[in-house]
């Protein structure tokens, strides 16, 4: 399957390996995308609730930020100056606590609002048909958004997000939209 993309315009040319921060870092997906990310990226953050993660994470080279998924305050200080945030929905929808938002989508917005504040460039959204309105929310807060196919196994998820993160410019999709898009199609359209 092959990951849909959504770009603004942003000034081109080639930039080198940029810090990348894993929202969710402490699920399985999270997980396979750390492991994934940790030859690649410049310097790896990783944002969790559950502090039984923190010494596997920094063993491993990986700055780690423990608090509350849903508080968009956490992920922006957490995601301050980094180029790409890699956005796990298990995180927004699975039992752990959230004292800031009661819903999934409620996380995400607040994912988002965090993201805007520290100025994240790309955002890479494993798709999940219990937040349907996460690639829209997601799309307004950063400037290009990349969105994985879930429904496969960790690994394979975890190789299209190193995939896509070790691109610094996606292809040209500009003002398109990601929401309605079948998963195989590359490049969404714009409605409405």
């Amino acid at each position: 399957m092959t990951p849909v993309t959504n770009r603004r315009p942003h000034r081109g040319g080639t930039l080198p390996a940029m810090p990348v921060i894993v929202i969710g870092a402490d699920t399985p997906i999270g997980r396979a995308a750390v492991d994934a990310l940790l030859a690649g990226a410049a310097e790896l953050r990783a944002f969790v609730t559950d502090p039984a993660e923190i010494d596997r994470l920094k063993e491993r080279g990986v700055k780690v930020a423990v608090g509350d998924i849903s508080d968009g305050s956490h992920v922006g200080g957490a995601a301050l100056n980094a180029f790409c945030a890699v956005l796990v929905p298990e995180a927004a929808t699975d039992a752990r606590e959230r004292s800031f938002a009661s819903t999934p989508s409620a996380v995400v917005a607040a994912w988002a609002e965090g993201l805007r504040d520290a100025r994240v460039h790309r955002a890479i959204w494993i798709d999940d048909a219990a937040i349907p309105d996460a690639p829209a929310v997601l799309a307004a807060a950063v400037s290009e958004l990349a969105i994985v196919p879930a429904g496969r196994s960790p690994d394979e998820i975890a190789a299209d997000i190193a995939r896509i993160e070790s691109q610094r410019i996606l292809g040209d999709t500009t003002d398109r939209r990601v929401s309605g898009v079948e998963p195989d199609d590359p490049f969404p359209h714009r409605s409405g």
